[in-house]
């Protein structure tokens, strides 16, 4: 028996055991924390998203369009489509127009150059008619197949107003209505004066002071730019001091003394009341007035300074 021995190699060394790798925790962005807390689901999320986007393109189309022309020519091939198939402007209703120049109406309503229905600028139209001063209000509307209809408010005369050689009629609030002539002019009171016109409304409410003297009234004349001459159809002329109170206090005094003692219609020319603290009366020379007329001068001449006795 052989005592030969047998060599083993040696085992190799045992590789150590791999540590299991730890998972990395995936860290959720603000964003989708925020996404998530949201009361609808991601899918309807991305829904409205998707909806959102294409909105916005298509606003950004249509921007584009208009900026390159696209719509305007769009449109303008709609209402020549819409005019070919009969959809014209050809009969204009007027409505509410009593005084008022209907041919004026015609003139601006039929005043567009494209006569398609379509096309008519309601709003356009409108803006024309308010600048006719007869006008005070006005409404424009389309009745197919090929009518216009203007339904107007009027504004109502007032006053007469002359200035530089000119007679104009206004309305309460002074705008002017149209020119009228000596012959043509109602019978309305007569303002006169620059910017008089604008005053009528103080007119108006100082006159409401004294209204037994307003259907006497003749005219009114605007002072200066800051007091009022009345003129009555008698003929006499009654001179107001200025500011509305010192104004009313002093017509209202007027109309007192005519009340009680008939100032008006006896002669005299002018009551001047400019000065609170005196009643200045012009007479008429002795030639100007009708010996008959001279008893009534003199009647109203005693009233009135026994009247300021009395107050004295």
């Amino acid at each position: 028996m052989s005592n030969t021995r047998i060599k083993r190699g040696s085992s190799p060394p045992r590789r150590p055991a791999r540590t299991p790798k730890k998972r990395r925790k995936v860290q959720t962005s603000r964003l989708n924390a925020i996404i998530n807390a949201l009361p609808i689901s991601p899918q309807r999320l991305q829904k409205v998203a998707n909806w959102t986007i294409g909105l916005s393109l298509f606003a950004v189309a249509g921007l584009a369009a208009h900026a390159t022309g696209v719509t305007a020519k769009m449109d303008e091939e709609y209402a020549q489509a819409v005019g070919r198939a009969g959809f014209q402007v050809k009969k204009v209703e007027v409505v509410g127009a009593d005084r008022i120049d209907r041919l004026k109406v015609y003139d601006i309503a039929l005043a567009q150059k494209d006569r398609s229905m379509a096309a008519v600028d309601l709003d356009g139209v409108r803006g024309d008619l308010m600048r006719y001063g007869w006008i005070k209000d006005a409404r424009v509307s389309r009745r197919l197949p090929d009518t216009l209809v203007v339904d107007i408010v009027e504004r109502t005369p007032a006053a007469i107003w002359q200035h530089n050689n000119r007679l104009s009629l206004i309305d309460e609030k002074g705008v002017v209505l149209e020119s009228v002539t000596v012959a043509t002019m109602p019978d309305l009171p007569l303002v006169i004066g620059p910017k008089a016109n604008q005053r009528s409304q103080d007119l108006d409410r100082l006159l409401a002071e004294a209204s037994s003297l307003k259907e006497l009234l003749a005219g009114a004349t605007w002072v200066g730019n800051r007091r009022w001459d009345l003129r009555f159809r008698s003929g006499e002329t009654l001179s107001l001091p200025e500011g509305e109170v010192a104004a009313k206090a002093a017509l209202a005094k007027f109309a007192h003394l005519d009340g009680a003692n008939r100032l008006l219609g006896r002669g005299i020319l002018r009551f001047d009341m400019r000065d609170p603290a005196r009643f200045v009366l012009r007479l008429p020379h002795e030639g100007q007035v009708a010996p008959a007329k001279l008893d009534d001068v003199r009647a109203a001449v005693d009233a009135v300074a026994t009247t300021a006795s009395n107050e004295g």
